[in-house]
């Protein structure tokens, strides 16, 4: 990492669109097999308000969004005008519940947002079926799902427009940043000149028009070729980080099945046909009491443990906006109240691991 930081500062290509900006994409679309163009961006946030303005979202449109997720999957849309429709999740994998989409969408649908919670693949044949239907565009948020598989697909690939996620909390990160994917070839052009402040400046670098002006909507998206080095040298190192993780999901996973299901507690459901990312390991604790009462017992013994998503259909933002939204996601607010997240990082050691295990197995209700 820091041979690839020091040689981005000692060649001066500091800016966006550098040398090791370039290599990433690349290496990106290698990675998530079958996709389209990759341009790096700011954050995953900034990559989902490129989106929206592909998309053209304006006041009116209404984009489905998952409530149990982060709110750039709705905040993106939602500063383009659009009213933020909320769907509840699966209790099983806690992604978007796909049955319930049909009965969401009205003429005004423009977009579904979905979230491949913790790594794990939505059902993406129902998902693309729906989308085919009404003709409506899914962004996948990939924040989580980075190398993820369903059905062998990457995600990433499947929906019209992907975002990613390097933020410092990711499998993969250069502290900020992110990358819109585009699987659909009629946003290539417009998103390079929305990335680039609404200019052509990217065509006039590769020397293709003599002078560059503003031509279209956009914002100052592009990734310092410094950052963009350090998530080179992450993607190179890319198998050995999940591999990494792996390790650790799996003792997790092996460890703590019994234990949970003497308790009623409930661990992560992994489809057979889908491959996940070793994002993160949640446990979902019978009630909101006995949550908090396991996180304050681990905390007493130095781990920290961790909720996840408040709903946004709960939030207090999404109450000013629209009134009665409190029982249209059940699920979403059951689960809030139950999950909690075990320390998960790369860099964990052995003795950490067992630690966390010793302490989980202690606990008792």
């Amino acid at each position: 990492d820091f041979e690839y930081i020091s040689k981005s500062i000692s060649t001066g290509n500091i800016t966006g669109d550098g040398p090791f900006t370039k290599k990433a994409q690349l290496l990106l679309e290698e990675q998530i097999r079958n996709c389209g163009k990759v341009l790096l961006t700011t954050s995953c946030t900034h990559a989902l308000e490129i989106a929206a303005i592909l998309l053209n979202i304006r006041p009116g449109d209404e984009v489905i969004v998952p409530s149990y997720t982060f709110v750039s999957s709705a905040l993106s849309f939602h500063m383009r005008g659009a009213k933020i429709v909320f769907a509840d999740i699966k209790e099983d994998t806690l992604n978007i519940d796909e049955s319930k989409i049909k009965n969401l969408i009205t003429p005004r649908t423009r977009a579904i947002v979905i979230v491949h919670y913790g790594g794990v693949a939505c059902e993406m044949d129902e998902l693309i079926s729906i989308s085919s239907k009404y003709n409506i565009d899914i962004v996948e948020d990939n924040a989580h799902g980075l190398f993820g598989q369903y059905r062998d697909q990457h995600l990433g690939s499947i929906g019209s427009i992907a975002t990613q996620s390097f933020h410092g909390t990711k499998n993969i990160s250069c502290g900020e940043g992110g990358a819109i994917v585009l699987n659909d070839s009629r946003f290539f052009d417009r998103a390079e000149i929305i990335r680039e402040k609404g200019t052509n400046r990217s065509r006039f670098l590769r020397g293709q028009i003599d002078k560059y002006t503003w031509v279209d909507q956009g914002s100052s998206y592009v990734l310092s070729d410094i950052l963009a080095s350090l998530l080179y040298s992450q993607l190179r190192n890319a198998e050995y980080i999940q591999n990494k993780r792996k390790k650790i999901w799996e003792t997790y996973n092996n460890e703590l099945n019994g234990w949970a299901r003497n308790l009623g507690i409930l661990t992560p459901s992994i489809p057979d046909y889908c491959k996940h990312t070793y994002h993160l390991f949640y446990l979902l604790l019978p009630n909101k009491n006995l949550r908090e009462c396991f996180i304050d017992f681990l905390a007493e013994q130095d781990i920290v443990a961790t909720s996840h998503y408040q709903p946004l259909h709960s939030s207090d933002f999404a109450k000013r906006l629209e009134k009665d939204l409190d029982d249209t996601c059940p699920v979403s607010s059951r689960i809030s109240n139950c999950i909690v997240r075990l320390p998960l990082f790369s860099s964990m050691s052995d003795n950490q691991l067992n630690h966390v295990l010793q302490c989980v197995h202690k606990f008792k209700f």
